[in-house]
């Protein structure tokens, strides 16, 4: 088993050692990240200029870009192989709702999906992160299962959000959809130490859709909530409705 790991946060931060230490258990693992912290970063590509890719002290490569572009390098030509599991993370913070749309960490697991590997993207639901090995465990478990019971579509991307637990106190993973935010707070403006106004983007907002069935729910009751995730972006609700409304005369 070749396994790929990448994260948002940075090939230093605590949830992707804790993630590969764990994970080695499976497999050969490989560490591709981003040289800081690229929170955010959505599913961007650098195309504007060459990247770097360096190694750490450690053995993890890390790359001065975004993390879908460590998936796309590691995949597309830095390895001499291709991964047979994409697992990203383990995120400091949820991404549930309406984050997988920003999220670089849902990114870098969907960058492997769309390269034809089974994707993983895994968070751990605090700030604090006082758990990682918690959540790295529920990630092996997956891993593990997918070895030994592959599902019948292997393009497989789930979304993964652990309560900051214990391993011991996790409630059983639930299959949910995701839930949705309300309107995130206005930005924050303050001055630059030379005067000028410059913007912080505001706080998400708090959970709107957060009923049983759930990742928010899930989470809040103790549970691994899992989310398998699709690319397709088609409205097709609205097919009929758009195709009606431009065949209307003014």
């Amino acid at each position: 088993m070749r396994i790929l790991i990448s994260n948002d946060d940075g090939y230093f931060a605590p949830g992707i050692i804790a993630l590969a230490r764990a994970m080695s258990e499976l497999g050969e693992v490989t560490v591709v990240a981003p040289e800081r912290d690229r929170s955010g970063a959505s599913n961007s590509l650098t195309l504007d200029r060459p990247l770097m890719v360096r190694q750490a002290p450690g053995g993890f490569f890390f790359i001065d870009g975004t993390p879908t572009d460590c998936v796309h390098l590691a995949v597309t030509g830095l390895l001499d192989h291709v991964p047979d599991v994409v697992v990203s993370g383990i995120n400091a913070g949820s991404n549930m709702g309406d984050d997988t749309i920003y999220s670089g960490t849902v990114a870098a697991a969907t960058e492997g999906y769309l390269l034809g590997i089974p994707a993983i993207a895994v968070s751990l639901a605090s700030r604090n992160g006082s758990n990682f090995d918690a959540a790295a465990r529920v990630a092996v478990d997956l891993v593990r299962h997918w070895i030994d019971a592959p599902p019948a579509d292997d393009a497989v991307l789930l979304n993964v959000n652990v309560p900051d637990l214990p391993y011991e106190r996790l409630g059983p993973p639930e299959v949910v959809r995701l839930g949705k935010r309300h309107k995130a707070e206005p930005v924050i403006p303050t001055r630059n130490p030379r005067g000028e106004t410059v913007y912080w983007v505001g706080a998400a907002g708090a959970a709107a859709d957060a009923g049983p069935g759930t990742d928010f729910y899930a989470v809040e009751q103790g549970r691994v909530a899992i989310t398998p995730l699709q690319l397709d972006l088609t409205h097709t609700g609205q097919l009929a409705a758009v195709r009606d409304w431009l065949g209307r005369k003014a």
